[in-house]
């Protein structure tokens, strides 16, 4: 959805939708970013009223450059059809650089580390944001500490269960949920600042220049906790399709900015007026009479935070899917009417294996804390990079005008990534280890399945001399229609020789079908289908997919009418090749990755399941394939 097309009467209902799916993970973040700041267990800064004020002026400063001019104002300008997130962002910087190869794996590896980057923060985010929602009970009731971590475990299992039932009817709760949580935060900022007005000099940016003068090193350690203030900010770019970039800056400018701003502002103001407070400055701030209600609303705030992490998640996975860089997986659809409502039963109950061992193993939100942060400014980075070929290849700019900005991006992504690198003993080495895993994962994927190609190109037959062949020595033709997919439309498929070995038999008309992933969202129903009609009943049929669009062949299939091509689903047979893999200790992958390879093909979904084809007419036919 163009910005551009928002209306004014439908603008701020979906500024309102966009505050329960967009700004659930920033708008928590005051439960414990303060708090993190002071209680650090290895870099804690001192109470005093300069480094109250240095804090808070970093936090403020973080907000304006970070999200209000990074994302809002330029990296919400690079849309891919509508489209925002870091697998956009990779499809409109290699679609502007063309040919040039060495920049081309730049881009490549630089999006699939900002993606694993993501997925480790996906992971952190319920963890530290339930967690920390729920410990307001010791505030309350001190003897309940017990209870924390089980109810924090139960509150997860049951929201990682419900995602199989789709979210439409909670959704629409989502937005006036998150409002009324902006409210709050925003009603006891004020009621802070009221007993400390002296708070609200920090938005001047000497008291961040005076702190880091300070403190020296500890200051820039301080970094660490800070991000935390802005964690949540790439979800503006990455849910842009769902709203638009008017309703996402209209929200922030106008609710979310001010509300975190005066949260944070009363939290300071609590703390420089009693220093104790800062075991827990956000619910401290809470009237005593409306403890327990803040509890419910900030754990159903963090709830929906963790809601719209998971659904990233899903929407990341499927892109990655159709794009090559993970095997294929069941995606089932959870609204009839809101094609990007899918559930995916493997990521999520991964991810909720990975958060629940999380919220077990560092046992606190400040603990968590400490693992908290590299993965999101990890992913900053990427995208910042991603973001200036795409400002000066696409938009034109010079390089000095694109040099001059993305190094002031660069400077602070920088600051926050370097300061959260010395957070790795104390569990920055978690996202780290996740990064790692699932980039093994993904590229692993993608140079076996080329690998596949390869084997499976170097061994095919060339189509055009073997149609020759079937015109002058043709076997038995048979009635119906059959489609054999296949990746190589300049080959024979394996299956169809297999099939004519065996069977002796061709149908009356021959389909190569061969399924493309663009790099744009979605394709129009004009530009999805392709025929080309061969020699002796032979097509050869191209449908080409957005990488956010929903593959169906048998629906697509019907468009070939239009182009001289009719076929009856109940006279048409799929054929499909199933290789058997073996792993070859001679090979261009090592061996090891081979074998890893070997087990994820091996899972993999079945092209039935994912092309959507009717399992009562598949025919697959096997063959070996050393790698």
């Amino acid at each position: 959805m163009e910005s551009s097309s928002v209306s004014k009467t439908r603008l701020p209902i979906l500024a309102l939708a966009a505050l329960g799916v967009v700004y659930g993970d920033i708008g928590t973040s005051p439960i414990y970013a303060l708090q993190a700041v002071f209680t650090d267990a290895h870099h804690p800064v001192s109470i005093h009223i300069a480094n109250v004020l240095g804090i808070l002026s970093l936090m403020f400063w973080s907000l304006i450059l970070v999200v209000s001019v990074k994302y809002v104002a330029f990296i919400m300008r690079a849309n891919n059809h509508g489209e925002g997130g870091i697998m956009a962002l990779i499809a409109l910087a290699s679609a502007v650089t063309g040919r040039e190869k060495k920049m081309q794996r730049f881009i490549t590896l630089a999006g699939i580390l900002g993606a694993c980057m993501f997925y480790a923060d996906g992971m952190i985010t319920p963890a530290i944001s339930v967690l920390s929602a729920v410990e307001g009970l010791e505030i309350a009731a001190p003897q309940l500490k017990s209870v924390v971590i089980p109810l924090t475990l139960s509150v997860l299992f049951i929201l990682f269960w419900a995602q199989s039932q789709g979210t439409a009817l909670m959704g629409n709760l989502f937005g006036p949920v998150m409002l009324v949580w902006f409210l709050a935060l925003a009603a006891l900022g004020i009621s802070g600042i009221v007993h400390e007005p002296s708070v609200l000099k920090a938005v001047n940016p000497n008291y961040a220049i005076h702190f880091f003068r300070d403190n020296h090193w500890l200051g820039f350690a301080a970094l660490g906790a800070v991000v935390l203030a802005v964690t949540g900010a790439e979800a503006l770019y990455a849910d842009m399709g769902h709203f638009g970039r008017k309703p996402i800056a209209l929200a922030w400018l106008v609710i979310v900015l001010p509300s975190l701003l005066l949260n944070y502002f009363g939290q300071g103001a609590l703390i420089l007026h009693d220093p104790a407070a800062v075991k827990n400055p956000f619910y401290l701030l809470v009237p005593g009479a409306m403890l327990y209600p803040m509890i419910v609303l900030a754990t159903l705030a963090t709830v929906i935070a963790s809601q719209a992490v998971i659904s990233g998640a899903f929407s990341l996975s499927r892109q990655a899917l159709q794009l090559g860089y993970l095997p294929r997986m069941q995606v089932l659809h959870t609204s009839e009417s809101q094609q990007g409502q899918i559930y995916m039963p493997r990521i999520n109950w991964s991810l909720m294996l990975a958060v629940m061992a999380l919220v077990v193993g560092f046992g606190t939100s400040a603990n968590l804390a400490a693992a908290y942060g590299v993965a999101v400014t990890g992913n900053m980075i990427f995208t910042t990079l991603l973001a200036a070929i795409v400002f000066h290849k696409l938009w034109g700019w010079s390089k000095l005008r694109t040099g001059l900005l993305i190094s002031i991006f660069l400077t602070i992504d920088l600051s926050f990534f370097g300061a959260n690198l010395l957070k790795i003993p104390a569990g920055g080495w978690v996202p780290i280890l996740i990064g790692v895993i699932i980039l093994t994962i993904m590229l692993t994927w993608k140079t076996g399945r080329n690998l596949l190609l390869e084997r499976l190109k170097s061994e095919a037959m060339e189509l055009e001399p073997f149609i020759e062949v079937i015109g002058t020595h043709p076997p038995t033709r048979v009635p119906g229609n059959a489609v054999f997919m296949t990746a190589n439309p300049q080959g024979v498929p394996h299956a169809m020789l297999h099939n004519l070995k065996h069977n002796k038999v061709l149908h009356e008309k021959v389909i190569l079908l061969t399924v493309k992933i663009e790099d744009f969202p979605h394709t129009s129903q004009e530009e999805r289908i392709e025929v080309e009609k061969l020699p002796h009943e032979f097509y050869r049929v191209t449908i080409r997919y957005g990488f956010k669009d929903e593959p169906d062949l048998p629906r697509d299939l019907a468009l070939c009418d239009a182009l001289g091509l009719t076929l009856e689903t109940t006279d048409t047979s799929f054929f499909i090749g199933k290789e058997t893999l073996i792993a070859a200790r001679d090979s261009e992958m090592a061996y090891w990755r081979e074998k890893l390879f070997v087990s994820m093909f091996r899972n993999a979904d079945s092209v039935t399941n994912y092309f959507k084809l009717p399992p009562n007419r598949v025919v697959e036919l096997g063959t070996q394939v050393t790698l």
